[in-house]
């Protein structure tokens, strides 16, 4: 191809496909399907999450495929490849939790890997769980080519309004002696319905919501129900949009902006949503080079308030949010309110202003979203805590309605498990502070989620009554009075290692502050005493991240600039 124009499109396949020395490489693409028509078009790399591991992604590999017909379409040519996923509701509370969060930065390498080694102009990537989104994200900001990010879409209710949750919840219940073995298992087969990622705004949709208000997804990609003719048309259109991007060369550093994060931090709190998006939206800023920390969101959370009525801590699903118009009427409320900035580019390539000025307002008889002068709470659930528990901070998850401060004394364990063992046997009681500690990026390794923790706690009648804090994280389903992130962790001599039962811990949402009740010279005198422990893997994936990831304040990231 001579038009200046059109290498532009093709700046990177053309160093793969063009020219008589490339003629290995069109034998090997021709035997895959590849035409003379088409080793001139653009090639648009579609990175599939699917598997039938899952039921997040179970679906996925037809979307892809749509994906692709949408690039094919608008005349490029789409190529799909697969990257990894994993299951968090399958994995929670064993030890291959561990692989969760290591997985997120796994996509993000495997995607930088395969169209940095193809050539691929632009890509689609389809993600339906909540590592594999940043980790898409991830992938595609390294690249820095013209990109479009799909969500796979939410599950349905189950039956008698039932999700993943209720099924972690049953099994607490059930240890309490308020379900039987019969119930546990009638909530199990009908909980989970079909495809979708997890039904409450859990970590899955605040990140899919989180990435759309970004730019980074078309509008309303994030709201749609996974089994839908929205959900396929979605698709398509995110295959044929990487082509116009292409021809103005939009790419996602034009897109992810400073601003537009504030965007996503805004709608992640308007929603109520799961502090797995701290993590993960401090490490896609660090990725894509802007800078962004904790203290942001304590920043933008003062003037930005909860007005979703969504799990886990409310009552309606995303499934129910899409009904009434998803997260764009949301959006324009926001933006109409000057809460967010409408001037940042998008990947319709409009701005989102522009994206938003036709959008209609939600139903006047839905419950789900509260006006802004009504909110469910007038600033942020997500409460960034500092102390001599967490000099370097550590994120809660308070709605208020288990309170704003929580007073108790200290039940220390050094792992998910044991704190597992404890809570059901009735050893943790009212108005304890469970602290489960060396569960962190480098001590656990891995940093899991305590979803069967805090789900035990809430099935037992305790939410209210019992407070959790971990240097791990929790997942979005969690709800109560929990706190993690807490950093340093405790692998790293943080003061989370020091606490010993018995000690008093105050939380405090509204100063956002996290103590200890000891002096600093008792603190000092642990911290002569405590031993680092042995690193629990010394060969393998775990072992490869614990010895390159960095804190949780910074997002667990393990491609930190030198």
């Amino acid at each position: 191809m001579t038009d200046t124009h059109q290498d532009l499109r093709r700046r990177h396949s053309a160093e793969v496909v063009d020219g008589v020395g490339k003629s290995a490489s069109r034998a090997m693409l021709r035997a895959v399907g590849f035409t003379d028509e088409d080793f001139r078009k653009p090639q648009v790399g579609i990175a599939s999450t699917w598997s039938n591991l899952t039921p997040c992604n179970s679906h996925i590999d037809d979307l892809a495929r749509r994906a692709s017909d949408g690039a094919d379409a608008a005349g490029g040519k789409g190529v799909i490849f697969n990257t990894i996923t994993i299951s968090d509701g399958i994995a929670n509370g064993t030890e291959g939790m561990k692989y969760s969060l290591v997985s997120r930065e796994v996509i993000a390498d495997s995607i930088e890997t395969v169209a940095g080694c193809e050539g691929f102009d632009g890509l689609v990537a389809i993600g339906g769980c909540d590592k594999n989104m940043p980790g898409c994200l991830m992938g595609l900001a390294r690249l820095d080519r013209p990109s479009v990010f799909v969500y796979g879409g939410t599950i349905l209710p189950g039956k008698g309004h039932t999700d993943i949750v209720s099924v972690f919840e049953a099994m607490g219940a059930y240890s309490r002696g308020d379900l039987d073995l019969i119930e546990v298992k009638q909530i199990e087969e009908t909980a989970i319905p079909g495809p979708g990622s997890c039904g409450g705004m859990y970590t899955a949709n605040t990140m899919a919501s989180a990435i759309e208000a970004l730019g980074m997804s078309l509008p309303g990609s994030s709201a749609q129900n996974a089994v839908s003719n929205d959900k396929s048309e979605d698709c398509e259109a995110a295959g044929a949009a990487v082509l116009k991007l292409l021809e103005r060369d939009i790419k996602p550093s034009d897109i992810m902006t400073r601003q537009a994060f504030e965007n996503a931090i805004t709608v992640v709190i308007a929603l109520g949503g799961s502090t797995n998006a701290v993590l993960h939206l401090i490490a896609m800023a660090s990725t894509i080079g802007v800078e962004l920390s904790l203290e942001d969101f304590t920043e933008i959370g003062r003037r930005v308030p909860v007005v979703a009525d969504l799990r886990p801590s409310g009552h309606y699903m995303m499934s129910e949010l899409v009904a009434i118009g998803g997260i764009q009427p949301l959006m324009k409320t926001l933006l109409d309110a000057g809460l967010l900035h409408g001037d940042c580019l998008t990947v319709t390539g409009q701005t989102l202003a522009e994206n938003l000025s036709d959008v209609a307002p939600y139903p006047d008889e839905q419950k789900i979203i509260a006006p802004l002068d009504r909110p469910v709470k007038a600033e942020s659930h997500l409460r960034i805590l500092h102390g001599n528990l967490a000099p370097e901070g550590a994120v809660a998850k308070i709605t208020g309605k288990e309170g704003t401060r929580f007073s108790g004394s200290a039940r220390v364990f050094g792992s998910e498990e044991e704190a597992q063992a404890r809570i059901n046997d009735g050893t943790v009681v009212a108005g304890d502070v469970v602290v489960i500690r060396y569960e962190g990026p480098r001590g656990g390794p891995g940093m899991r989620e305590m979803l069967t923790p805090t789900s035990a706690i809430m099935g037992r009648g305790l939410g209210s009554e019992v407070a959790l804090i971990t240097d791990g994280r929790f997942s979005g389903g969690s709800h109560g009075f929990v706190v993690g992130h807490v950093t340093p962790e405790a692998f790293d001599g943080g003061p989370l290692a020091l606490v010993e039962d018995g000690d008093r811990i105050t939380i405090d949402a509204e100063a956002d502050t996290i103590d200890i009740d000891l002096s600093d010279e008792e603190l000092m005198r642990r911290r002569a005493a405590w031993r680092q422990p042995a690193p629990r893997y010394t060969r393998g994936v775990l072992s490869k991240y614990a010895r390159t990831v960095s804190s949780a304040s910074t997002g667990a990231v393990t491609d930190q600039p030198e």
